[in-house]
């Protein structure tokens, strides 16, 4: 299936419209919402168009919110916006601590990552997918009686824990989600993650439900914390989901199974985007401090 068509699958009514106006505005006077679903091709090059940014950012950088679009579309613009920006840049500033960056000049390996139609639209959607998290809890029993857990989809040791509970037909659909929770903290909230503290109990466990016995040295690093150790689960996690799971490999696996080997580069790419153009409004789009 053509990318563009994934893309429009994914828009809403209002999306369609916001970028309606804005081809009728580049000289498309013939543009409508029913014309741009009859003819997706034509969305990858309005997500291009520094005018839709202006259009889906510009309420926003003024304090006034977000035009009423779909996290889709306010996703797709600042990758896309970003993948536009990398192909004039000879540097980018790295993440490499704590409130910490540098100029680093490899630009080629992340214009290489968002080059690929399908592994840009991976990182839209698992974007999307945290702008509502599931939390709550759940009751187990044990020698002791019943016993309430909480869970939260943004704690990853909480999360693991499900692979102890759901079918085996079930667990490269956790994998998959622990891989996408992995590349979210280190690429959107690095700073929190760096910083935050795992106890030996928890990293432990982490290591153990991906199998892992010995870990690369930089997933120690106490410099990085725990984006560190989440680069090396995430990457695993990924190459779990896609070795689980029955074949054939649906495209979006097939995409993880990539990411699994460039998780980095990914999270880079993320890195990039956040600070760029999502920075001041993280805690109102993710519900995130």
């Amino acid at each position: 299936m053509p990318t563009a068509v994934l893309y429009l699958e994914r828009l809403t009514r209002d999306d369609l419209r916001l970028l309606a106006a804005v081809a009728r505005r580049r000289g498309e006077p013939s543009a409508t919402p029913e014309q741009l679903a009859a003819e997706p091709e034509r969305l990858l090059g309005l997500l291009d168009d520094e005018r839709v940014h202006d259009a889906v950012f510009g309420a926003a950088e003024t304090g006034a919110g977000f035009e009423p679009v779909s996290p889709f579309l306010v996703f797709a613009v600042a990758l896309h916006r970003a993948a536009a920006d990398l192909d004039n840049r000879t540097y980018t500033t790295e993440w490499v601590g704590p409130n910490r960056r540098l100029p680093v000049f490899d630009v080629d390996v992340l214009r290489d990552f968002v080059a690929d139609p399908m592994r840009r639209l991976f990182l839209v959607e698992l974007l999307a997918s945290y702008t509502h998290v599931s939390s709550g809890a759940t009751w187990e029993r044990t020698p002791r009686g019943w016993r309430r857990r909480r869970f939260s989809e943004l704690d990853p040791t909480q999360l693991a824990t499900l692979l102890d509970v759901v079918p085996e037909t079930d667990r490269p659909g956790v994998y998959r989600r622990l891989g996408d929770l992995a590349l979210f903290l280190t690429g959107v909230f690095p700073d929190h993650t760096a910083s935050r503290f795992l106890a030996p109990i928890q990293r432990d466990r982490l290591v153990r439900v991906t199998g892992a016995g010995e870990l690369a040295d930089t997933a120690a690093d106490p410099d990085l914390g725990a984006v560190a150790l989440l680069e090396e689960l995430g990457s695993r996690w990924y190459r779990l989901a896609a070795r689980s799971a029955r074949p054939p490999l649906t495209a979006t696996m097939q995409v993880a199974a990539g990411v699994a080997e460039r998780f980095r580069a990914g999270r880079r790419i993320l890195n990039f985007v956040t600070d760029r153009y999502l920075f001041p409004r993280r805690g109102q789009l993710f519900g995130l401090g």
